[in-house]
């Protein structure tokens, strides 16, 4: 039995004893893989998941465009209202919740003003203060979109189609524009692949898509949240954990892309009160194999 097939055999055991709801994984360990589902592979929103893959955007867009996480709204947004503060907001900022701007929204909630984004940036910024929402998301995405046109479509061919995932649909705002911070709609497995780039820092089938370096900033840099563990800490839209050695991107309901050493654990669910345990489930049962 491989290390993938002994890690299985406890996340599964452990899901079905705890009846937590989770619809499929895939786990690799090195080169050894194993699946399990619990119904069937159909694509599902993976909510703040999505998140991981906007970051991944932004990786690519670095290398084409003049582009980069030091990028500030004031030089992107000039027909813009900003709030005092706003202009010097970056990417960065962005894309680590932590634009100090008061203004909290997801993307299940309606949008009742005519541009989500310029409601959001007329506030005021407070500074470099962690607050948690899809609207930061999709503010970078709309400041990425100025550079590479529509962000789905420019991930189509760099990303999505090396990756084997076919026509991925992403859910709009009112004025189309992806809503970037969730609504991504994959299945387990095309999600396990995007788990399989973040493990192999950026390479599929042996060649080059994002830069590796991209890939380890990702969770090279951690934001302390203010929040107790496993949301303690924040980097380029990934958490940190569970554990020291851990690192997530993870979406509403128990939908997770984990790696831990030279493993990656994916999930997808419907989790609505133990979705931390299906993520120590997740790493347990991949470092029991050691």
């Amino acid at each position: 039995m491989t290390r993938a097939q002994e890690a299985l055999r406890a996340f599964a055991a452990a899901v079905d004893r705890e009846q937590l709801g989770v619809y499929g994984v895939e786990i690799r360990i090195g080169t050894s893989r194993a699946g399990h589902r619990w119904r069937s592979d159909d694509r599902e929103n993976l909510f703040s998941l999505s998140k991981g893959v906007c970051a991944l955007a932004v990786g690519l867009a670095t290398e084409e465009y003049p582009i980069t996480l030091e990028t500030t709204i004031a030089e992107t947004f000039p027909e813009f209202e900003l709030g005092p503060g706003v202009g010097d907001v970056t990417l960065r900022r962005l894309l680590t919740m932590t634009s100090g701007i008061d203004f909290l929204w997801f993307g299940d909630e309606p949008v009742p003003w005519p541009d989500l984004a310029a409601e959001m940036l007329r506030r005021p910024s407070r500074g470099r203060v962690f607050q948690y929402s899809d609207a930061s998301t999709y503010v970078a995405m709309r400041m990425l979109a100025t550079f590479v046109g529509d962000v789905r479509d420019y991930l189509m061919p760099r990303l999505f189609e090396p990756l084997g995932i076919e026509n991925p649909q992403w859910h709009r705002c009112p004025l189309g524009w992806i809503v970037g911070g969730t609504g991504l709609e994959l299945r387990t497995k095309e999600v396990a692949r995007i788990g399989d780039l973040l493990l192999d820092r950026g390479r599929c089938n042996g060649t080059s898509i994002v830069p590796a370096a991209w890939i380890d900033r990702m969770h090279g840099d951690w934001v302390e949240t203010g929040r107790p563990a496993p949301m303690d800490r924040y980097g380029l839209a990934t958490w940190g954990g569970p554990g020291e050695d851990a690192w997530r991107l993870e979406g509403r309901y128990g939908q997770f892309v984990i790696v831990v050493e030279d493993a990656v654990v994916t999930v997808t669910g419907h989790e609505e009160d133990m979705e931390d345990r299906i993520a120590e489930v997740a790493v347990d049962s991949v470092t029991g194999t050691r």
